[in-house]
């Protein structure tokens, strides 16, 4: 099925100027800012997260953002028009903040990101798996597709779903949270409590319990599988079918036309999805013979700044919640 022909639909002008988007991860910080009008991609930066706070209590990350923030600025000529922030965790309701978080990026929940960045227009605050997915709808491999479901494979397993062109966040933002499905009832709990989670049997947090201790990261599994090692080999298709599994489950409950794998392990490239839609198309139950697309996302590193930068677009164009 192809994409719907509305994927500039969204383009119906703001303001000239240039709209900047956000993504704080655990170790680096990305900055993307594109045209307000036309979305054309203007300028990138990328720096190391401080993870730590500083002797006011604040985190560091904080000051550094706001610093690379005037210096663009000043570079440019220009203030941003409008500013939208990724991170992980759960989005407030009133999309202000993070609102949990455990472990991670210290003095991020409850950082009020407007006040934080002096402006008096709402910075809109937002997932990061959620910022991904609007960024490959809006620029990248989803562009055009109204009813998307996004994986990201990495350390963890995380994900967003857009449906009817709409994103799905859900009462308290945990909509989109697909590493915590459960595949295997009688399974170990994973980091929020859901037994034999698709987190547990296909993301490097644990593969090296996976392995007995023989890999920690995926591209030295599929070195020793290229190399013609059966055991490394099993243990791949292994969790190959696994996630195979949970797509089709993703299928049934949700119904989309596209699945977009993104993440490190997917830079694994036709290794991972060659075999992975053979056997979600042996799995997929298709009533009217049509199976879903399953897609890598192109945006890498800067999808959830790109997605940030929408969000803040769209909230200018009065959109509570992008719609494509």
């Amino acid at each position: 099925m192809k994409p719907s022909d509305n994927s500039t639909s969204s383009n119906t002008e703001t303001s000239s100027g240039l709209a900047l988007g956000i993504d704080l991860g655990g170790t680096r910080v990305k900055f993307a800012w594109f045209d307000a009008g036309s979305g054309m991609l203007k300028g990138t930066r990328i720096l190391p997260t401080e993870d730590c706070l500083s002797e006011d209590g604040a985190p560091r990350f904080a000051a550094d953002i706001r610093s690379c923030i005037t210096e663009a600025e000043r570079e440019l000529g220009a203030s941003f028009l409008t500013i939208g922030v990724a991170a992980p965790g759960l989005a407030a309701p009133d999309q202000r903040m993070i609102v949990s978080m455990p472990g991670r990026l210290a003095g991020l929940v409850g950082l009020d990101w407007t006040r934080l960045l002096g402006r008096s227009d709402l910075v809109p605050v937002l997932n990061d798996g959620h910022a991904a997915l609007l960024g490959e709808v809006w620029q990248g491999a989803a562009k055009g597709w109204r009813d998307v479901v996004l994986l990201t494979l990495g350390t963890g397993v995380g994900g967003a779903i857009l449906s009817n062109g709409a994103l799905l966040r859900g009462v308290s933002g945990r909509a989109g949270h697909l590493g915590h499905v459960c595949l295997n009832p009688d399974g170990p709990a994973d980091i929020v409590g859901t037994p034999g989670s698709l987190e547990d049997a296909i993301g490097e947090c644990s593969l090296r319990k996976r392995t007995e201790g023989r890999f920690e990261r995926t591209r030295d599994l599929l070195a020793a599988v290229n190399s013609g090692d059966a055991k490394a080999a099993q243990q791949w298709d292994t969790s190959i079918q696994a996630l195979a599994a949970a797509i089709v489950s993703f299928i049934n409950t949700l119904d989309p036309e596209l699945i977009v794998i993104g993440g490190g392990v997917a830079k694994a490239g036709d290794e991972l999805l060659v075999p992975l839609r053979k056997r979600v198309a042996a799995m997929e139950w298709c009533p009217l013979g049509n199976g879903v697309t399953i897609v890598s996302a192109t945006l890498g590193e800067m999808g959830g700044a790109t997605g940030a930068a929408k969000a803040a677009r769209s909230m200018r164009q009065g959109k509570n919640t992008p719609i494509f």
